[in-house]
């Protein structure tokens, strides 16, 4: 599938060439910008007829304590390496505000929050599950790579009721030195005990993908969002819309 590349400040699109019927929103990791995982997307072995909107936002510029305060892309502060130390709960907030706006304007271009996923690598994972939990609207699914679900303790208090079954999919490295798979798999016990439907999947690797993981994900991607996008009859885009 070839797709038309938009940039801004804020993000990268990958536009397909039929009208969108579903959206894709990954946030890329610590010190990473959209650009990170772009070029994953024809890794998927997504049809045809299935046109994906992929959309790839920047974090801020902000310092990251660990790193002696060094500036670098963010999506929140993080103190130290510990489960405590990652709770930067102020920006990470701010982050899961942001990636909400970003799914209310694919739903501004006709497309339909059960057609949208949230997804992320690293930070931008637990962004998208902090925020996909927590979601007004049901999604067609949550989808976290090498991640862990922070601020698990104001779950209860805030979750949507509209994505209480929402499909997630977490996939991590085993030998991950960075978000250690013993994070991500505690995440997936806590949330299956509050009844998520979590399926998880192991892969020999670090902190990064592999292609047997992005196979998988596309495999996912496709039961989700469904293989032929025609099925499902969207309205008209708005006037001057890429997609």
């Amino acid at each position: 599938m070839k797709f038309t590349t938009l940039e801004t400040e804020f993000d990268v699109t990958l536009v397909p060439p039929a009208p969108a019927a579903a959206s894709v929103i990954l946030l890329h990791g610590l010190g990473a910008d959209g650009w990170d995982f772009a070029p994953i997307v024809g890794e998927l072995g997504l049809p045809e007829t299935l046109p994906v909107r992929f959309v790839f936002p920047h974090a801020p510029v902000r310092p990251v304590t660990v790193n002696n305060g060094f500036e670098m892309r963010a999506w929140y502060d993080i103190k130290s390496l510990t489960a405590e130390g990652r709770a930067d709960v102020a920006g990470l907030a701010e982050s899961s505000r942001r990636l909400a706006h970003y799914a209310r304007e694919v739903e501004a271009l006709g497309i339909p929050s059960s057609r949208i996923v949230l997804a992320g690598f690293s930070q931008g994972g637990a962004v998208a599950l902090h925020a996909g939990l927590r979601f007004p609207r049901r999604l067609a699914g949550i989808l976290g790579l090498s991640t862990y679900l922070p601020a698990a303790g104001t779950l209860a208090a805030e979750r949507s009721d509209a994505n209480l079954d929402v499909p997630i999919l977490m996939c991590h490295g085993l030998a991950d030195p960075v978000v250690p798979v013993s994070m991500g798999s505690a995440s997936r016990d806590w949330l299956r005990a509050q009844r998520y439907a979590v399926e998880w999947r192991e892969y020999a690797m670090q902190h990064e993908v592999c292609a047997e993981e992005l196979i998988e994900v596309g495999r996912w991607l496709r039961a989700r969002l469904g293989g032929d996008g025609s099925r499902t009859r969207l309205p008209t885009a708005p006037a001057g819309d890429p997609s």
